[in-house]
């Protein structure tokens, strides 16, 4: 990609589904802001004071980060450069288009500070101690003309962190697979090279983004072993020992939340807490429950399972095997932010709307809050779906409106012989022209009359509907094609009603456009576009 793409700027509400809350605070809504600490002002850039576990940090990601590549970064942390921080779960083949969204978003951040004087280095956090392994064997790549979705069959016995989840013999006909609909390319090289039997997903998916987001320098790291989980452990002891404070603090916040018209991303139940830990034969990660106090156990136990645990069991297993106390998705960036010490942190839709929550805990055991920022949201738009786009008039905004059986309908209405259109028109127009007439004066007459006289024309105007549904459903037969046009456009753009970066694979993209399109997308994101970006390639 040589050429600076062509660029279409909408709203943020473009894409469906998002939450009252995350258009507030995307649009700076103060009602927004008193929940969840917004980067829109400059003095994020004054990075929180260094930890004392800092110089211990940089050996453990420089130990995660080899690549000659990301020397500048790490270099720049050990003379005390901020952090600009993203993540995701670590996923099949490298998982949804979002994915490197976020990650771009994070380096144009982090470039943007440092250019403003105050270095800061891009990095993104493996969320490698999640268990769901169904929400992340899957992905999907667009082939032809329908969409192939590539499943991995090793699922483990148990709900075990799925970055650990070691990749079997079945991963390579996978790979094949990829290389079928991806062909050639540097992208397809990086893939088949990570995602290799004997790796863990966590490794394969680092290296695949190590190798793409290379040219930018942006660091990677899994903080699932011991030794992040050591030097994490004050918050994970916080959890633990202050388990009842901040569970009263998190209901209080969900409940000022609601009453704010807002939602609870994230159920605070009476037995709910921030941790999960590892059994120690299995390795599955279960959710550690809160047991009311008793008299013989005025401090209240935890359940596992069938396995029951005291506070200071717990404690003692996070001194002796601290990567077997897990956070929540709610301690989860407390624990990112302690140990990264986080100028701004980068997040989508629901995880802002997590850290509208997170920010009780971010109080009381930081002692500070994360300024956040929405991550990147863009549409990648072919060469030859943008002519299709040309062809029929139709803007991205047109074309989330409808599904693939509507959009056919709309491009068989425009495909009309103008002299239908007219007549069609015409007679719509003289309709509603009578009709308002008649059904005013019959209403003037009595009130039933006219609540009748208004269902009839609704039927009438109905009918007129079908009129037009005939004309396109004919245009429609004499012109196959069009069928096959909105096909292409839904499929592309707009895939089953969801957004694209959430369900084409990010490796299609950098495999067609070639690893130069992270380059693309990172200027994108700093661009001044505040809401849905649409990138014509």
């Amino acid at each position: 990609m040589t050429e600076t793409p062509t660029i279409d700027c909408y709203p943020v509400t473009l894409a469906p589904g998002l939450s009252r809350l995350f258009v507030d605070f995307c649009a700076g809504e103060p009602a927004a802001l008193k929940f969840c600490a917004s980067a829109a002002q400059e003095d994020w850039q004054q990075r929180p004071t260094l930890p004392a576990h800092w110089p211990e940090l940089i050996r453990l990601l420089a130990a995660q980060n080899s690549l000659p590549t990301a020397a500048p970064a790490l270099a720049a942390l050990e003379q005390g450069a901020g952090t600009v921080v993203t993540g995701q779960q670590v996923a099949l083949l490298g998982g949804p288009l979002f994915t490197p969204f976020k990650a771009a978003t994070a380096i144009a951040r982090a470039r943007h500070a440092t250019a403003a004087g105050h270095p800061h280095a891009a990095i993104f956090w493996l969320a490698s101690e999640d268990h769901d392994f169904a929400e992340i064997d899957h992905v999907t790549f667009p082939a032809g003309r329908e969409l192939k979705k590539l499943v991995y069959s090793g699922a483990p016995a148990a709900a075990v962190p799925v970055g650990g989840v070691i990749l079997d013999e079945s991963i390579t006909p996978l790979v094949d697979q990829a290389w079928e609909i991806l062909g050639t390319s540097d992208a397809m090289d990086a893939l088949a090279e990570a995602y290799k039997p004997g790796r863990t997903l966590a490794r394969a998916f680092a290296d695949f983004y190590a190798k793409i987001f290379a040219a930018q320098g942006l660091l990677i790291v899994d903080a699932s072993g011991r030794d992040f989980h050591r030097l994490g452990a004050p918050v994970l002891r916080a959890g633990l020992e202050r388990a009842d404070e901040l569970h009263a603090a998190l209901t209080e916040r969900n409940q000022a939340l609601e009453g704010a018209g807002y939602h609870a991303q994230v159920a605070v139940t009476d037995q709910s807490s921030l941790l999960f830990v590892l059994d120690a034969e299995t390795g599955a990660r279960v959710a550690l429950k809160r047991t009311a106090p008793t008299a013989s156990e005025p401090g209240g136990l935890w359940q596992a399972g069938r396995q029951t645990y005291s506070t200071a069991d717990l404690v003692g297993i996070l001194e002796s095997e601290p990567e077997r106390i897990s956070p929540s998705a709610l301690l989860r960036p407390v624990f990112q932010d302690f140990l990264l010490s986080t100028s701004q942190i980068i997040g989508g839709p629901a995880e802002i709307a997590y850290f509208a929550q997170s920010a009780v805990l971010y109080e009381r055991i930081l002692g500070r809050h994360t300024p956040a920022a929405p991550r990147f949201s863009g549409t990648l738009i072919e060469p030859q779906i943008g002519e299709l786009l040309r062809k029929h008039e139709l803007t991205l905004d047109r074309v989330f409106a409808e599904d693939a059986a509507g959009l056919a309908k709309l491009l068989a209405a425009r495909a009309m012989p103008i002299e239908t259109k007219r007549k069609l028109a015409a007679a719509g127009n003289a309709l509603d022209e009578e009709l308002n007439v008649l059904v005013e004066w019959m209403q003037s007459q009595d009130k039933g009359l006219g609540q009748s006289a208004e269902t009839a024309a609704s039927k009438m105007r109905y009918q007129m509907d079908r009129l037009r549904t005939l004309a396109a459903n004919f245009q429609l037969q004499r012109e196959a094609t069009l069928t096959r046009h909105a096909d292409a456009l839904a499929q592309s753009l707009f895939p089953g009603g969801v957004m694209q970066e959430r369900v084409h694979g990010a490796a299609f993209y950098f495999a067609r456009y070639g690893l130069e399109l992270a380059e693309t997308v990172a200027a994108q994101a700093a661009s001044a576009c505040p809401g849905h970006t649409a990138i014509w390639l």
